[in-house]
């Protein structure tokens, strides 16, 4: 049975976490895991979440790129399950554009994130492999990859005052 799970908010001690290896993506606990992320996702109107957000300090991470009402704009994908990740920048350039979180409700920032980057993960099947994101997607991926290591996206911000109530943020774009 599928669950929607309480997303932790900022403050649980478990979003500071670093997140502990999958050694069986396979295995009917780390299955369930994974279809209570998708479904909390889905529910949540999020573009991507990691493991650790529903209480499981595991590394695991989806990123499912869609239009919403917090990022209309968003370009559509299927949702990809990574399990493990590691990734590879392959273009230096840092972008800052908008973030928010699941966890932080409320609030947005001005983050830096590369524009390119190649991730090697294995799949909810038990596969290797591949992809290479750009632009929103790879920062999706780069937010998500972070609660792998207990760190969040205002954690990345240069400057205090890129960091804005959600109200603002939604005025600023809707005008």
């Amino acid at each position: 049975m599928t669950n929607i799970r309480d997303i932790i908010q900022l403050g649980n001690p478990l979003l500071r976490e670093h997140a502990r290896s999958v050694n069986d993506g396979r295995s009917p606990s780390v299955q369930q895991i994974i279809a209570d992320m998708l479904a909390t996702l889905a529910e949540s109107n999020g573009v991507g979440i990691a493991a650790p957000q529903i209480g499981e300090s595991l590394r695991i991470m989806i990123i499912a790129s869609r239009p919403t009402p917090r990022y209309p704009e968003a370009p559509e994908m299927e949702p990809v399950v990574m399990i493990n990740p590691i990734y590879q920048v392959i273009d230096q350039t840092l972008n800052k554009d908008w973030e928010g979180c699941l966890s932080i409700p409320g609030i947005r920032a001005l983050v830096p994130r590369y524009l390119s980057v190649r991730v090697n993960y294995q799949n909810s099947d038990g596969q290797n492999d591949e992809m290479v994101l750009h632009d929103f997607v790879a920062r999706i991926f780069q937010h998500e990859y972070d609660h792998l290591h207990g760190l969040v996206y205002l954690d990345r911000v240069e400057n205090n005052r890129d960091i804005i109530a959600e109200s603002e943020y939604l005025k600023l774009f809707n005008s």
